[in-house]
Protein backbone atom coordinates (compact mmCIF):
# COMPACT_ATOMS: atom_id res chain seq x y z
CA UNK A 1 0.00 0.00 0.00
CA UNK A 2 2.76 2.53 1.15
CA UNK A 3 5.26 1.90 -2.20
CA UNK A 4 1.61 2.33 -4.81
CA UNK A 5 0.95 5.56 -2.53
CA UNK A 6 4.70 6.73 -3.35
CA UNK A 7 3.99 5.73 -6.98
CA UNK A 8 0.98 7.61 -7.23
CA UNK A 9 2.58 10.77 -5.45
CA UNK A 10 5.76 10.88 -8.04
CA UNK A 11 3.17 10.97 -11.19
CA UNK A 12 1.33 13.90 -9.92
CA UNK A 13 2.91 16.39 -12.13
CA UNK A 14 4.74 19.54 -10.56
CA UNK A 15 5.12 17.91 -7.21
CA UNK A 16 8.57 17.40 -6.53
CA UNK A 17 10.95 16.01 -3.98
CA UNK A 18 13.53 17.73 -2.06
CA UNK A 19 16.51 16.07 -4.07
CA UNK A 20 14.49 17.26 -7.17
CA UNK A 21 14.03 21.02 -5.84
CA UNK A 22 17.98 21.16 -5.39
CA UNK A 23 18.59 19.65 -8.66
CA UNK A 24 16.65 22.45 -10.24
CA UNK A 25 18.05 25.35 -8.16
CA UNK A 26 21.82 24.18 -9.26
CA UNK A 27 20.17 24.03 -12.80
CA UNK A 28 19.35 27.64 -12.35
CA UNK A 29 21.67 28.79 -10.69
CA UNK A 30 24.54 27.35 -13.40
CA UNK A 31 22.20 28.86 -16.31
CA UNK A 32 22.82 32.32 -14.40
CA UNK A 33 26.28 32.04 -14.68
CA UNK A 34 26.62 30.86 -18.13
CA UNK A 35 24.16 33.82 -19.20
CA UNK A 36 26.83 36.49 -16.89
CA UNK A 37 29.85 34.95 -18.30
CA UNK A 38 28.26 35.60 -21.93
CA UNK A 39 27.16 39.10 -20.81
CA UNK A 40 30.53 40.17 -19.85
CA UNK A 41 32.65 38.00 -22.12
CA UNK A 42 33.17 40.99 -24.56
CA UNK A 43 34.30 43.19 -22.01
CA UNK A 44 36.52 40.68 -20.44
CA UNK A 45 38.42 39.75 -24.24
CA UNK A 46 38.80 43.61 -24.60
CA UNK A 47 40.30 43.75 -20.90
CA UNK A 48 42.70 41.26 -21.77
CA UNK A 49 43.61 42.24 -25.24
CA UNK A 50 44.57 45.40 -23.77
CA UNK A 51 46.28 44.18 -20.84
CA UNK A 52 48.47 41.61 -22.86
CA UNK A 53 48.65 42.50 -26.52
CA UNK A 54 50.87 45.22 -25.74
CA UNK A 55 52.87 42.90 -23.84
CA UNK A 56 53.17 40.51 -26.60
CA UNK A 57 54.01 43.56 -29.04
CA UNK A 58 56.83 44.47 -26.42
CA UNK A 59 58.21 40.80 -26.09
CA UNK A 60 58.30 40.28 -30.25
CA UNK A 61 60.04 43.68 -30.61
CA UNK A 62 62.69 43.13 -28.26
CA UNK A 63 63.77 40.01 -30.00
CA UNK A 64 64.29 41.80 -33.14
CA UNK A 65 66.86 45.10 -34.34
CA UNK A 66 63.62 46.73 -35.63
CA UNK A 67 63.30 50.23 -36.20
CA UNK A 68 61.34 52.72 -37.21
CA UNK A 69 64.16 54.16 -39.56
CA UNK A 70 63.80 50.66 -41.44
CA UNK A 71 61.26 51.67 -43.29
CA UNK A 72 58.91 48.36 -42.52
CA UNK A 73 55.98 48.16 -40.06
CA UNK A 74 56.29 46.96 -36.61
CA UNK A 75 55.02 43.31 -37.80
CA UNK A 76 57.63 42.58 -39.71
CA UNK A 77 60.00 42.98 -37.62
CA UNK A 78 61.03 38.99 -38.07
CA UNK A 79 62.85 40.17 -40.90
CA UNK A 80 66.03 41.68 -38.53
CA UNK A 81 65.19 38.45 -35.98
CA UNK A 82 68.24 38.25 -33.53
CA UNK A 83 66.75 36.21 -30.74
CA UNK A 84 67.71 37.32 -27.32
CA UNK A 85 70.90 39.60 -28.47
CA UNK A 86 68.85 42.89 -26.81
CA UNK A 87 69.11 40.72 -23.48
CA UNK A 88 72.62 39.92 -23.61
CA UNK A 89 73.46 43.55 -25.02
CA UNK A 90 72.18 44.77 -22.10
CA UNK A 91 74.13 42.32 -19.11
CA UNK A 92 76.70 44.28 -20.73
CA UNK A 93 75.30 48.05 -21.10
CA UNK A 94 77.51 50.21 -18.42
CA UNK A 95 75.41 53.09 -19.07
CA UNK A 96 72.38 51.19 -18.20
CA UNK A 97 73.59 49.47 -15.14
CA UNK A 98 74.78 52.72 -14.10
CA UNK A 99 71.67 54.40 -15.01
CA UNK A 100 69.96 51.84 -12.90
CA UNK A 101 72.09 52.37 -10.02
CA UNK A 102 71.64 56.03 -9.61
CA UNK A 103 67.80 55.35 -9.94
CA UNK A 104 68.38 53.08 -6.86
CA UNK A 105 70.61 55.41 -4.79
CA UNK A 106 67.35 57.84 -5.56
CA UNK A 107 65.48 55.47 -4.34
CA UNK A 108 67.61 54.63 -0.93
CA UNK A 109 67.18 58.37 -0.22
CA UNK A 110 64.16 59.54 -1.13
CA UNK A 111 61.68 56.94 0.04
CA UNK A 112 63.12 56.33 3.51
CA UNK A 113 63.51 60.69 3.97
CA UNK A 114 60.01 61.26 2.53
CA UNK A 115 58.77 58.09 4.96
CA UNK A 116 60.53 59.39 7.92
CA UNK A 117 58.99 63.17 7.31
CA UNK A 118 55.48 62.10 6.56
CA UNK A 119 55.80 60.01 9.42
CA UNK A 120 56.51 62.91 12.28
CA UNK A 121 54.20 65.03 9.96
CA UNK A 122 51.33 62.44 10.42
CA UNK A 123 52.46 62.24 14.52
CA UNK A 124 52.29 66.34 14.61
CA UNK A 125 48.92 66.28 13.25
CA UNK A 126 47.30 64.25 15.58
CA UNK A 127 47.25 66.97 17.99
CA UNK A 128 45.15 69.61 17.76
CA UNK A 129 46.73 72.97 17.26
CA UNK A 130 45.97 76.33 15.96
CA UNK A 131 45.45 77.31 12.28
CA UNK A 132 45.48 72.95 11.63
CA UNK A 133 43.45 72.86 8.90
CA UNK A 134 45.42 75.57 7.36
CA UNK A 135 48.85 74.07 7.47
CA UNK A 136 46.56 71.14 6.68
CA UNK A 137 46.03 72.78 3.22
CA UNK A 138 49.63 74.11 2.60
CA UNK A 139 51.11 70.82 3.09
CA UNK A 140 49.05 68.95 0.47
CA UNK A 141 49.92 71.83 -2.34
CA UNK A 142 53.67 70.41 -3.35
CA UNK A 143 51.86 66.99 -4.56
CA UNK A 144 49.07 68.94 -6.58
CA UNK A 145 51.93 70.46 -8.38
CA UNK A 146 52.44 69.35 -11.78
CA UNK A 147 55.98 67.55 -11.51
CA UNK A 148 57.15 69.70 -14.63
CA UNK A 149 56.36 72.75 -12.88
CA UNK A 150 57.95 71.52 -9.91
CA UNK A 151 60.96 70.84 -11.96
CA UNK A 152 60.82 73.96 -13.19
CA UNK A 153 60.61 75.52 -10.04
CA UNK A 154 63.34 73.83 -8.41
CA UNK A 155 65.71 74.92 -12.12
CA UNK A 156 65.05 78.18 -10.80
CA UNK A 157 65.94 77.87 -7.48
CA UNK A 158 69.37 76.35 -8.08
CA UNK A 159 70.27 78.35 -10.29
CA UNK A 160 73.51 80.26 -9.79
CA UNK A 161 72.16 83.75 -9.14
CA UNK A 162 68.70 81.91 -7.53
CA UNK A 163 67.27 81.82 -4.53
CA UNK A 164 69.40 79.30 -3.04
CA UNK A 165 72.36 80.82 -3.30
CA UNK A 166 71.40 83.97 -2.04
CA UNK A 167 70.19 82.48 1.16
CA UNK A 168 73.48 80.54 2.35
CA UNK A 169 75.24 84.01 1.39
CA UNK A 170 73.26 85.63 3.86
CA UNK A 171 73.64 83.07 6.81
CA UNK A 172 77.54 83.17 5.56
CA UNK A 173 77.48 86.57 5.29
CA UNK A 174 79.95 86.43 2.17
CA UNK A 175 78.88 85.83 -1.37
CA UNK A 176 78.12 82.39 -2.00
CA UNK A 177 77.69 81.29 -5.38
CA UNK A 178 77.95 77.15 -6.67
CA UNK A 179 76.14 76.34 -10.04
CA UNK A 180 73.99 72.94 -8.24
CA UNK A 181 72.70 71.94 -11.66
CA UNK A 182 75.91 72.23 -13.61
CA UNK A 183 77.98 69.86 -10.78
CA UNK A 184 78.04 66.20 -11.25
CA UNK A 185 78.21 66.23 -7.52
CA UNK A 186 75.00 68.57 -6.80
CA UNK A 187 72.80 68.06 -9.70
CA UNK A 188 71.81 64.57 -8.07
CA UNK A 189 70.91 66.22 -4.80
CA UNK A 190 69.56 68.73 -5.86
CA UNK A 191 67.03 66.53 -7.67
CA UNK A 192 66.59 64.81 -4.85
CA UNK A 193 65.24 67.18 -2.48
CA UNK A 194 62.99 68.38 -5.19
CA UNK A 195 61.74 64.83 -5.12
CA UNK A 196 61.28 65.14 -0.80
CA UNK A 197 59.47 68.14 -1.25
CA UNK A 198 56.95 67.19 -3.91
CA UNK A 199 56.34 63.54 -2.64
CA UNK A 200 56.20 63.88 1.34
CA UNK A 201 52.95 65.17 1.44
CA UNK A 202 51.70 62.05 0.16
CA UNK A 203 53.80 59.96 2.46
CA UNK A 204 52.41 62.14 5.16
CA UNK A 205 48.54 61.61 3.79
CA UNK A 206 48.85 57.95 3.97
CA UNK A 207 50.44 57.63 7.63
CA UNK A 208 48.10 59.91 8.72
CA UNK A 209 45.39 57.98 7.72
CA UNK A 210 46.69 55.14 8.81
CA UNK A 211 47.37 56.92 12.57
CA UNK A 212 43.82 57.78 12.11
CA UNK A 213 42.49 54.50 12.29
CA UNK A 214 44.66 53.39 15.01
CA UNK A 215 41.77 52.45 17.90
CA UNK A 216 41.47 54.84 20.36
CA UNK A 217 40.13 52.50 23.27
CA UNK A 218 43.69 51.02 22.87
CA UNK A 219 44.98 53.80 23.26
CA UNK A 220 43.27 55.17 26.31
CA UNK A 221 43.50 51.92 28.26
CA UNK A 222 47.45 51.84 27.60
CA UNK A 223 47.90 55.51 28.99
CA UNK A 224 45.03 55.10 32.17
CA UNK A 225 48.19 51.97 32.76
CA UNK A 226 50.69 54.69 32.52
CA UNK A 227 52.24 53.49 28.90
CA UNK A 228 54.62 56.30 27.58
CA UNK A 229 54.15 58.10 24.44
CA UNK A 230 56.70 56.03 23.02
CA UNK A 231 55.48 52.59 24.56
CA UNK A 232 51.67 53.21 22.50
CA UNK A 233 53.13 53.85 19.73
CA UNK A 234 55.65 51.42 19.51
CA UNK A 235 53.18 48.38 21.05
CA UNK A 236 50.10 49.68 19.33
CA UNK A 237 50.22 51.84 16.53
CA UNK A 238 52.95 50.74 14.78
CA UNK A 239 51.36 47.07 14.66
CA UNK A 240 48.01 48.70 13.52
CA UNK A 241 49.90 50.65 10.75
CA UNK A 242 51.96 47.86 9.05
CA UNK A 243 49.51 47.42 6.12
CA UNK A 244 49.35 51.26 5.52
CA UNK A 245 53.22 51.51 5.85
CA UNK A 246 53.91 48.95 3.16
CA UNK A 247 51.45 50.25 0.94
CA UNK A 248 53.23 53.91 1.07
CA UNK A 249 56.65 52.14 1.11
CA UNK A 250 55.38 50.56 -2.12
CA UNK A 251 53.51 53.43 -3.79
CA UNK A 252 56.55 55.37 -3.38
CA UNK A 253 59.19 52.83 -4.74
CA UNK A 254 57.50 52.39 -7.81
CA UNK A 255 56.40 55.88 -8.29
CA UNK A 256 60.02 56.79 -7.56
CA UNK A 257 61.29 54.22 -9.86
CA UNK A 258 59.61 55.47 -12.23
CA UNK A 259 61.39 59.52 -11.64
CA UNK A 260 61.13 61.56 -15.02
CA UNK A 261 59.41 64.59 -15.15
CA UNK A 262 61.28 66.81 -12.58
CA UNK A 263 64.56 65.18 -13.23
CA UNK A 264 64.68 65.61 -16.80
CA UNK A 265 63.36 69.53 -16.64
CA UNK A 266 66.21 70.34 -13.72
CA UNK A 267 69.11 68.78 -15.11
CA UNK A 268 67.98 66.54 -18.62
CA UNK A 269 70.12 63.60 -17.43
CA UNK A 270 73.07 66.18 -16.69
CA UNK A 271 75.96 67.27 -16.93
CA UNK A 272 77.21 64.03 -19.20
CA UNK A 273 75.05 61.30 -17.49
CA UNK A 274 75.57 62.26 -13.95
CA UNK A 275 71.87 62.41 -13.57
CA UNK A 276 70.74 59.79 -15.81
CA UNK A 277 68.09 57.33 -14.21
CA UNK A 278 66.79 54.56 -15.95
CA UNK A 279 62.99 56.27 -17.52
CA UNK A 280 65.66 58.94 -18.74
CA UNK A 281 68.17 56.58 -20.32
CA UNK A 282 65.20 54.71 -21.90
CA UNK A 283 64.34 58.28 -23.52
CA UNK A 284 67.41 59.21 -25.09
CA UNK A 285 67.73 55.83 -26.40
CA UNK A 286 64.02 55.60 -27.62
CA UNK A 287 63.88 58.87 -29.04
CA UNK A 288 67.83 59.91 -30.02
CA UNK A 289 69.34 56.20 -30.87
CA UNK A 290 65.61 55.14 -32.02
CA UNK A 291 66.84 51.47 -31.01
CA UNK A 292 63.55 49.89 -30.56
CA UNK A 293 64.37 46.70 -29.53
CA UNK A 294 66.61 47.13 -27.46
CA UNK A 295 64.56 49.45 -25.81
CA UNK A 296 61.84 46.88 -25.85
CA UNK A 297 63.98 44.59 -23.98
CA UNK A 298 64.65 47.10 -21.30
CA UNK A 299 61.08 47.81 -20.76
CA UNK A 300 60.17 44.11 -20.09
CA UNK A 301 63.21 43.71 -17.50
CA UNK A 302 62.24 46.33 -15.97
CA UNK A 303 58.34 45.77 -15.74
CA UNK A 304 59.85 42.13 -14.23
CA UNK A 305 61.70 43.67 -11.36
CA UNK A 306 58.66 45.80 -10.30
CA UNK A 307 56.69 43.14 -10.40
CA UNK A 308 58.23 41.51 -8.37
CA UNK A 309 58.66 43.95 -5.40
CA UNK A 310 54.84 44.31 -6.52
CA UNK A 311 54.26 40.47 -5.40
CA UNK A 312 56.89 40.67 -2.18
CA UNK A 313 54.67 43.77 -1.02
CA UNK A 314 51.49 41.85 -1.35
CA UNK A 315 52.75 38.82 0.10
CA UNK A 316 54.12 41.08 3.16
CA UNK A 317 50.78 42.39 3.46
CA UNK A 318 48.93 38.95 3.29
CA UNK A 319 51.10 37.95 6.05
CA UNK A 320 50.33 41.29 7.86
CA UNK A 321 46.81 40.25 7.98
CA UNK A 322 47.38 36.82 9.21
CA UNK A 323 49.65 37.19 11.92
Amino acid sequence: MSSFATEEKRSVPGDLTPSDTRTEDARIEDGGRRLGFLLTLPAQLLVLFIAVFPLLMQLYISLTDWSPLDGTGWWQAYEVWNGFANYTDLAIDSRFWDALGRTALVMLICVPVEFLLGLGLAILFMDNFAGKRVFYSFMLIPMMVVPAVAGYMFFMLFQSGGPVNDIISTLIGRPFVLAWLSSPGTALAAVMIADIWQWTPLMFLILLAGLVGVPEDQMRAATLLGASWWQRFYTIALPKMKTIMIIALSIRIIENFKIFDTLFIMTGGGPGVATETISVYIYKVTQQDLIWGYVAAIALVILVVLSIVVSLAISRMNAVKEA
